[in-house]
């Protein structure tokens, strides 16, 4: 470390309260324009990527540890009692670590570039599970319709375990903003005629997720040029949509690959 850290023992402090509105809000990021990252898996997420940080911080045990060594991901670093950074935590046993990073701002679209869009998805263990599949088979960017899961949320980070910074994001959309894609529209139904395995999935094309009680909406789904099945001969009514999902995408990176 280039200096010593700060330290912070107020529970009233400005720091701490921000991090502690990121935490008790979800949608607090988009206000801020920063995120909350707490555990050693998310930083080194982080640093496996080439970002950095705005502030991390350490309880005095955590800062005790080798993985202090990841307080290099931030040029501004902080460390409070132990009993602070708990309460901080949301988290069943705290992790003693977290970092402030900016929430990265979108870049221009990418009109044929592999494109996941969700469509009002509400629950953010499956939004953050969703985000990590497409990071590992493939996926460049991720459209969530209004109406979805913060990406940027801590919910959705954890679940995510990192992938958010492997993928370009884009939330809050309306579906106008789908016109800027040159790509055919793929969806899953229970009720389509084609199986997945069957398909003939295109070689560039954007999976459609919808809300996990009511699907996709309508006329999204008119949007669709094609439409497939997930083979369920164990009899059950449907899938988890984030087991769909990673189902779904390997098949489409498979194809790709052979």
């Amino acid at each position: 470390m280039s200096r010593e850290p700060r330290r912070i023992e107020s529970r009233d402090n400005a720091l701490v309260q921000r991090v502690r509105k990121l935490q008790q809000d979800p949608g607090a990021y988009r206000k801020l324009g920063q995120c909350w990252l707490e555990g050693e898996h998310l930083g080194s997420a982080l640093r496996a990527r080439g970002r950095r940080a705005a502030t991390a911080m350490f309880s005095d045990s955590a800062w005790r540890t080798p993985a202090q060594g990841l307080a290099t991901l931030a040029d501004d670093v902080v460390v409070l009692p132990d009993r602070l950074f708990e309460s901080l935590s949301q988290l069943p046993s705290s992790a003693g670590m977290g970092w402030l990073c900016e929430v990265p701002a979108a870049p221009p679209l990418l009109p044929e570039a592999a494109t996941l869009i969700l469509d009002r998805l509400q629950d953010a263990g499956n939004v953050g599970s969703i985000l990590r599949s497409a990071s590992a088979l493939g996926v460049r960017q991720v459209i969530a319709l209004r109406g979805t899961a913060g990406l940027w949320s801590p919910k959705v980070l954890r679940a995510g375990m990192g992938a958010q910074w492997a993928l370009t994001l884009f939330e809050g959309k309306d579906v106008s903003f789908l016109d800027g894609l040159h790509m055919p529209f793929i969806a899953t139904s229970s009720h389509a005629s084609v199986d997945l395995h069957r398909a003939d999935l295109p070689r560039h094309g954007a999976w459609v997720l919808g809300h996990e009680g009511q699907g996709v909406d309508p006329a999204l789904m008119a949007r669709c040029s094609l439409v497939v099945r997930i083979p369920q001969p164990g009899g059950e009514e449907s899938l988890n949509v984030a087991a769909a999902a990673a189902i779904c995408l390997y098949e489409s990176l498979r194809r790709v690959s052979d």
